[in-house]
């Protein structure tokens, strides 16, 4: 199910990247226009088109995917973040607003003059006004940026919830549960029935505050990211650091507590002749990290291509809303239509995505503890983690 959803999501993506293309192609000048036949680069037309309001698709699904020093709330309001960088000559803090909306300002500090960059702070020359190399090199960045906050807020929602039903379910013990518990408690005892349980056996409890943590942290931060307003809208699980962070801790894990049985099937595996073991250990040593790496593409791909696509189809509404009023109607009807039905859909993978990553974390600590007495089931779950 996960896959055949994956996969339409990708074929919706090509699509959006084709139909996107198309409308900047139909947006450029026609005969009716001034300037139809001119010389002019196309780059220039595009400079022409923002410089008179056009709207930039690319751009404000970049600002919306992406990471930033702020937090857009609607049209050209934004809550400013702090900006906190280290130098040599030391530490200072701001306010990301002094960067202007569009972050093209710079800010004179007490020790140095900072931009923006591509998205990053960078330190400028004060003599020759570019990017002063050295000093930027030296500068260290401990801002905090909108994933920052949104995964700040998120901690302390968890913590409301989960303290809220551990109080609860403390009051009401021996009774049916209710209120917040009632929506909660099935989920904890669906993690560890049908994930915990089943992958990893009788040892499963050490291993079920991560797993549980893991699960509510993913699933959670996806339906943030599906709200379009404050405090939503961040892509916290589709950034690429924060997917490789859980893939790390989750690695890690794996490997402290394996055991002798399964370190020897890496390095040597048992009743396999030594010429043949020259080139499968180095495949197992190399499985061991493309585990992880495939948890965090797995996440990181799979959020951000919802993102994309529910925003390039929402796009086409503006873009061909400049080019005709009457096919800006029409496409604006089947552009809502598809970006509800992306929404929709993204609430599937939201909880889909946390349960993957769970689910093949529990099945690689299974296979870290197992002791090898049951064969089938450890090749059981090599396969289940391969697909």
């Amino acid at each position: 199910m996960a896959n055949k959803i994956n996969t339409f999501k990708h074929f919706l993506l090509i699509l959006t990247m084709l139909i996107s293309s198309f409308a900047s192609f139909a947006s450029e000048p026609t005969d009716n226009e001034p300037n139809a036949n001119s010389t002019v680069s196309n780059e220039k037309v595009e400079d022409k088109v923002h410089e008179e309001g056009g709207f930039n698709a690319g751009k404000m699904i970049l600002e919306h995917v992406a990471d930033n020093h702020s937090w857009h709330l609607f049209g050209h309001i934004s809550i400013s973040l702090p900006v906190i960088v280290k130098t040599d000559k030391g530490i200072e803090v701001f306010s990301s607003s002094h960067f202007g909306h569009e972050g093209e300002e710079q800010y004179k500090g007490a020790n140095y003059t900072y931009a923006l960059h591509e998205g990053n702070v960078v330190v400028i020359d004060s003599q020759l006004g570019g990017i002063d190399e050295v000093a930027t090199s030296s500068l260290s960045d401990f801002s905090i940026t909108k994933n920052v906050a949104a995964m700040l807020f998120s901690m302390l929602l968890m913590l409301w919830i989960f303290l809220s039903v551990a109080k609860s379910a403390n009051k009401n013990r021996g009774k049916a549960p209710k209120g917040l518990q009632s929506w909660i408690e099935p989920l904890i005892v669906f993690v560890r029935d049908d994930v915990a349980k089943p992958s990893i056996g009788k040892n499963y409890e050490r291993f079920m505050p991560f797993l549980l943590t893991v699960f509510f942290f993913i699933w959670i931060n996806n339906l943030l990211g599906l709200i379009p307003i404050f405090p939503g809208g961040s892509n916290l699980t589709g950034s690429i650091s924060v997917a490789m962070v859980l893939a790390a801790f989750t690695l890690l894990i794996t490997f402290f507590v394996a055991n002798k049985h399964y370190w020897r099937h890496v390095f040597a595996m048992p009743g396999v002749p030594i010429p043949v073991l020259i080139i499968l250990t180095p495949i197992e040593i190399l499985g061991l990290f493309l585990r992880p790496f495939v948890l965090m593409i797995r996440l990181f791909a799979n959020i951000t291509a919802g993102h994309i696509i529910s925003l390039a189809f929402f796009s086409l509404i503006f873009i061909f809303g400049e080019m005709n009023v009457g096919l800006g109607l029409g496409v604006s009807v089947l552009s809502l239509v598809f970006t509800i039905f992306m929404g929709a859909l993204e609430l599937l993978v939201a909880f889909l995505q946390a349960y993957v990553f769970a689910l093949l974390s529990a099945i690689y600590f299974g296979a870290a503890v197992d002791e090898g007495h049951d064969v089938n089931h450890h090749h059981d779950h090599e396969t289940v983690s391969a697909h």
